[in-house]
């Protein structure tokens, strides 16, 4: 795999620049991050999603052993 540079990374970038112009790499950029935020936000509600069953389960099979 080719290592790129600085100046071949600067020309890629002028060429995407000319190619899809700055309103709508501003567009593409904030769609993206809306995405990656909704993505991290659902993770995290699933993790604590998770914990709590996995509580409520310790919880019910310590009450029954007590029992």
């Amino acid at each position: 795999m080719p290592n790129f540079g600085v100046w071949e990374w600067l020309v890629i970038l002028i060429i995407v620049l000319v190619i899809f112009g700055a309103s709508r790499l501003k567009d593409i950029g904030q769609g993206l991050g809306g995405a990656i935020n909704a993505f991290r936000r659902e993770v995290k509600q699933g993790k604590e999603e998770e914990e709590d069953r996995v509580s409520d389960s310790i919880r019910k099979q310590e009450e029954e052993s007590e029992a």
